[in-house]
């Protein structure tokens, strides 16, 4: 296994780590804004269609017992775009194996998974998103400890499956957001959500898309992804 990890470490892929390109998902004004990342793709001819609006970030699932599991060809994406491997509390090889044969640029980390495991993660050059779910409180100083090994957090909704449960949290709780560890924020994120957003004027990194904007589970509406990308660009955002 130390040599996948040496393996991960020589990919020339710095291409793929620099900042996006502006995307048809966000408005000129926006563009140095709100990133977004479209989470739970599975089919590869909707992954392509969806790889066609360049989103910031496109998630694959890693979980088994989620709808939205990928373990099929993946397409090839625009170098712009960052393929994030979504994980649950799995093993550290099956992570190496996994950035390795679909050459990810990212990983979440969306169960339970400690410090010292996110730690042991940064030997390898990639980016790290950390999950926390909320309902209506959370205790934001358990970030501290984190922010050494992570690059991003994301936070969530408390619901039945981790992610993907379409309902969100109370927003209102991100108002006292701490860190200065950029954020994505998941859980619920439709269209009629827009608006709403622009009124809270969180400190938004990215927002994270998926149930809200699919047909059946890993299947995503593009004519609904269009219509969001005609209505992102009102979000008053200063990232």
């Amino acid at each position: 296994m130390i040599n996948c990890v040496e393996k991960i470490k020589m990919r020339e892929n710095k291409d793929q780590l620099s900042v996006s390109a502006p995307s048809p998902l966000r408005s000129p004004e926006a563009s140095g804004g709100v990133r977004i990342k479209i989470c739970g793709m599975k089919f590869p001819e909707n992954i392509l269609e969806v790889g066609a609006l360049l989103p910031d970030f496109m998630g694959f699932i890693f979980w088994e017992k989620s709808s939205r599991y990928f373990d099929g060809e993946m397409p090839k994406l625009p170098k712009s775009i960052k393929k994030v491997g979504v994980f649950v509390d799995e093993s550290f090889e099956m992570i190496i194996a996994k950035i390795e044969k679909y050459n990810l640029d990212c990983i979440q980390l969306h169960g339970n998974e400690s410090v010292e495991f996110c730690q042991k993660l940064k030997q390898i050059p990639i980016e790290i998103i950390k999950v926390f779910f909320i309902k209506d409180t959370f205790d934001f100083t358990i970030l501290k400890e984190f922010e050494s090994f992570c690059d991003y957090f994301l936070f969530d909704t408390i619901g039945e499956l981790p992610g993907g449960n379409g309902t969100a949290f109370n927003w209102n709780l991100l108002k006292k957001y701490p860190s200065k560890k950029p954020f994505f924020l998941s859980g619920g994120i439709g269209i009629e959500e827009v608006k709403l957003l622009k009124e809270m004027n969180l400190p938004l990194f990215a927002v994270d898309v998926n149930s809200k904007f699919e047909t059946k589970p890993g299947l995503k509406n593009i004519e609904l992804l269009k219509s969001f990308q005609s209505q992102i660009g009102i979000l008053n955002l200063k990232k």
